[in-house]
């Protein structure tokens, strides 16, 4: 073309006609498309959700207008009579619901007003009114512009809407001009692409809208891009601190009820223990432990998950609601766990970083003054380079199985005898189980299988099938990827909490009970164990490649959504967590 040619005009391509089995789109949506389309497309086709101040101060805000009321008669029976009209019916109505199937979209008015056929939507947001030129930001006016097509497609008339900022006091009109009705189809056709093209948009790069976004934990945006080789130093994930716990319950024969906004716990008809909902992240139970319809249905109703385990803590099953709705993330796991060459690179990764973690607990932990032998830490990253080098998972089981013997061979040096018992009382040689026959096996056991609930909690939050795994082949009733997962986490977690609570004394020799060859924790040593993997999970530790600090239960989270960010094709490898 030539420099004198005309420019070539942008063609606009309109959205193919709405099929029935799509579902209306809502406002809102495209409130979040126009603000972010990767966080539209993340709420809208994945189904994430996550809280943040803003978003349960807007409900706050949100309170009195959620709440029905007044009537919006049907537009013929006032056809014609406007608000100068002295016989136009007034109308002041609250918590409107409104759709159009021939515009596929759906809209929650929070109030309209108006009289006789003309009417004004007015929606409330919680902030100050921005100084910007049109007073509102373009999100708000295409939400604003949405409802108005609704409500013309009713028979309304309506060239305006109204936001109302709750913290300022101040109302702002929306005049649904040409320019707005253009803006807000733009956004609609938008939104409908990405949604059907089934393709996450890209994360903002360094934008200031991330840090307070109620979805930075799930998006991950700097943390992707600096994964994809961007020059960025990641902010530290700005979500809330959730101050939710576990709670467990081992005792014979407990009941566990719901009353009011609390959870109680019986035994024999005794109430020995409440807690409130709000409070609790999961309900783990052990052993012949009951748990009553109500409380059940609560839980499923807030997304709180019910881990089921044998007397002696082995996982076996898992309770939530109707499940995470991001079905193209399983579809990616599935597809992958068919994928040969893909599994073996993932298991590499997996062992190596465990044998690296294992490396290094042996050397922040060793107990003599000399320190962890340079031999040994050489063989471990031998062991290292073998696994980069297997060429088959039997290999790489070789491998790992060759760096397991070796790591718990000089696992005793991690130990400090108590004062108080003779040296014998932690013994340790090497890794038994099934059944563990001595009690650093026996914690050992109990701290893995704790490890095994917390990943497939996890795994499940996020939207993977915790049974499909790409290491640990699938088995019956075996949690294969949450076994996958937690390698790498074996030693600096589980380990970890065994080394502390006998070192610390929070578990001593009188906490186990020996039958048939066999050792096990007794009840009150297993709740005092639980306490030591609970705070450790808790503790924080400064990401060595991100930078910045966060706890270990948070890192497990980052981390299964860094691996569904490489399924999903967003990144080229899964990063694994390695301390130095």
């Amino acid at each position: 073309m030539g420099d004198d040619a005309p420019g070539q005009h942008e063609l606009e391509l309109p959205f193919p006609e709405l099929r029935s089995d799509l579902p209306l789109l809502p406002a809102r949506m495209i409130n979040e498309y126009c603000y972010c389309p990767r966080l539209a497309y993340l709420e809208w086709v994945q189904g994430e959700w996550d809280d943040s101040a803003d978003t349960v101060q807007g409900r706050w805000v949100h309170r009195r207008v959620d709440k029905p009321g007044g009537k919006l008669p049907p537009a013929e029976q006032s056809k014609g009579k406007t608000g100068d009209d002295d016989e136009a019916e007034k109308i002041h109505a609250r918590s409107i619901e409104l759709s159009s199937n021939r515009l596929g979209l759906i809209a929650r008015m929070d109030l309209i007003e108006g009289a006789g056929s003309t009417v004004t939507p007015v929606d409330y947001k919680r902030g100050k009114r921005p100084h910007v030129n049109r007073g509102v930001y373009n999100p708000e006016r295409v939400q604003l512009c949405v409802q108005g097509l609704i409500l013309a497609e009713h028979g309304y008339t309506c060239t305006e809407g109204i936001i109302y900022y709750a913290a300022s006091r101040e109302r702002v009109r929306v005049a649904f001009d040409d320019e707005l009705h253009a803006l807000t189809k733009q956004t609609i056709d938008g939104l409908r692409f990405v949604a059907t093209g089934g393709r996450v948009p890209a994360p903002l790069e360094d934008s200031p809208k991330c840090p307070r976004c109620s979805l930075v934990g799930i998006c991950l945006p700097d943390e992707t891009a600096f994964f994809r080789g961007a020059d960025i130093a990641p902010r530290p994930l700005a979500v809330g601190l959730d101050t939710r716990l576990p709670l467990y319950v081992q005792a014979w024969h407990a009941k566990v009820s719901k009353s009011g906004e609390q959870l109680q716990v019986f035994i024999d008809d005794k109430k020995v223990q409440e807690a409130r909902l709000i409070d609790v992240s999961q309900l783990a139970l052990f052993g012949n432990v009951y748990v009553t319809t109500p409380a059940m249905q609560e839980l499923m109703r807030r997304n709180i998950p019910i881990s089921w385990h044998s007397f002696g803590g082995w996982l076996m099953g898992h309770t939530v609601g109707t499940g995470h709705k991001n079905i193209e993330l399983r579809r990616a796991q599935f597809r992958a766990a068919d994928d040969q060459a893909f599994c073996l690179r993932l298991a590499k990764t997996l062992v190596e970083a465990k044998i690296r973690n294992a490396r290094t607990l042996l050397r922040r932990n060793w107990k003599s003054a000399d320190g962890a032998p340079p031999a040994l830490l050489e063989d471990l990253n031998g062991d290292v380079r073998r696994a980069q080098k297997a060429a088959d998972l039997s290999a790489l089981l070789g491998v790992e199985g060759s760096a397991a013997a070796r790591y718990f061979g000089e696992f005793a040096n991690l130990i400090k005898p108590p004062a108080d018992a003779p040296v014998p009382s932690f013994d340790f040689h090497k890794r038994n189980r099934r059944p563990p026959t001595d009690p650093i096996n026996a914690l050992l056991s109990y701290a893995y299988a704790l490890l095994t609930r917390t990943w497939t909690n996890t795994l499940s939050a996020v939207g993977f099938d915790p049974y499909l795994g790409f290491y640990h082949q699938p088995r019956y009733g075996r949690p294969a990827l949450s076994l996958d997962m937690m390698e790498p986490f074996r030693p600096l977690i589980a380990d970890s909490a065994v080394i502390q609570a006998i070192n610390n004394g929070e578990v001593r020799p009188t906490d186990f009970i020996q039958a048939a060859g066999s050792v096990s924790l007794h009840p009150d040593g297993r709740k005092r164990f639980i306490a030591t993997f609970e705070r450790r999970l808790s503790q924080e530790v400064t990401h060595p490649l991100l930078g910045y600090r966060l706890s270990y239960r948070r890192l497990l989270e980052v981390q299964a959504r860094l691996f569904a960010r490489h399924l999903l094709g967003e990144l080229d490898h899964f990063p694994q967590f390695t301390p130095r």
